[in-house]
């Protein structure tokens, strides 16, 4: 069961939907071609509900139709997913009183409650997610944390399972954790099938982070520290040790270490690796140097130091990151 609300985004709703679809359709005897329409035996049947039964008008415009509205399930529910959405979406869905205390008890009859994208913040809302782990939307993650900070918010993982309870990722993490349902229900061959036939990953490298091409640290008060944070990002190979960055500001030692790490949100040192590695990046995904030379020119050294910074920060290597993410040149 799916619940979209008006302003949801369509592919939280229609990405899992897909998912359990073809699963559907090759349990149903598929082969290497075409599913057939799995009308007969269906691994998985998903209905969309909503406050209220009807077309529901997704924040890019698409109408989906509810068979159900929410207040009208009853009896168990094996799983419930509760979709993300725009915030005039997940505000208004939130402000609805109706469909949150249905939402409530609904989640404590499904064996399995999971959101994708921001429908966390409807879950927590509910309480569903107060003393738990969770996830969300990269750029949603700080704003879920301060909101409800009985949640442990955590911005690395594709998607989370915290008990019963499973949250995921932005848009298309939804189908990752379809996924990951289909192998906990069916087994990691069919998983494996189903992602092979919509050509996705059954488990992709990296988390999230890899997606957002922002630095986590915030721009300094003080001229001074905000003209070295430019120069760093311009000197990546530079001696960016807190001596020498404290040497440039002026500034003693530990006067310079407090008062960058109090205006940053960061220390010196963890901002230096974080600007390193989105220099990496870039390099990685625009050129066809050689990754021993991107890790000298981005401040790195050696190579293994670059793997082991990738792995600290998007959990992925150097070369799966490239072959992820650079650009290919357009055929004409």
């Amino acid at each position: 069961m799916i619940l979209a609300h008006p302003g949801a985004l369509s592919i939280d709703v229609v990405g899992p939907l897909e998912v359990f679809a073809v699963a559907s359709r090759i349990t149903a005897g598929a082969g290497g071609g075409i599913p057939t329409d799995g009308r007969d035996e269906r691994a998985y049947r998903v209905e969309i509900v909503s406050g209220r039964a009807g077309p529901v008008e997704m924040s890019n415009g698409l109408g989906l139709v509810a068979t159900a509205a929410l207040a009208d399930v009853h009896g168990p529910v094996d799983t419930l997913i509760v979709a993300g959405g725009s915030r005039a979406g997940l505000v208004r869905a939130i402000a609805d009183r109706e469909l949150m205390r249905h939402l409530r008890r609904v989640a404590r009859r499904a064996r399995r409650v999971c959101s994708v994208c921001t429908g966390a913040f409807l879950l927590a809302s509910t309480g569903l997610l107060h003393g738990r782990a969770a996830t969300t939307h990269w750029a949603a993650c700080d704003e879920l944390a301060a909101q409800f900070p009985s949640v442990t918010v955590r911005p690395e993982p594709i998607y989370t399972r915290d008990g019963h309870v499973y949250t995921s990722a932005g848009a298309t993490a939804g189908m990752d954790l379809a996924l990951a349902l289909v192998a906990e229900d069916l087994g990691r061959p069919l998983a494996l099938a189903v992602a092979r036939w919509l050509v996705l990953f059954v488990q992709r490298p990296g988390g999230q982070t890899q997606f957002s091409a922002q630095l986590r640290a915030q721009a300094a008060e003080r001229a001074p520290l905000r003209e070295l944070q430019a120069w760093i990002a311009d000197h990546p190979d530079a001696d960016l040790t807190v001596a020498a960055l404290a040497a440039r500001a002026a500034m003693s030692v530990r006067n310079f270490a407090r008062a960058f790490t109090r205006e940053v949100g960061v220390t010196p040192a963890e901002y230096v690796e974080a600007v390193r590695v989105e220099v990496a990046r870039h390099r990685l995904e625009t050129s066809t140097e050689a990754i021993d030379a991107i890790a000298a020119a981005c401040g790195f050294g050696t190579v293994e130091t670059l793997r082991r910074a990738f792995a600290r920060r998007l959990q992925v290597s150097p070369s799966a990151y490239r072959a992820r993410f650079r650009a290919r040149p357009s055929v004409h």
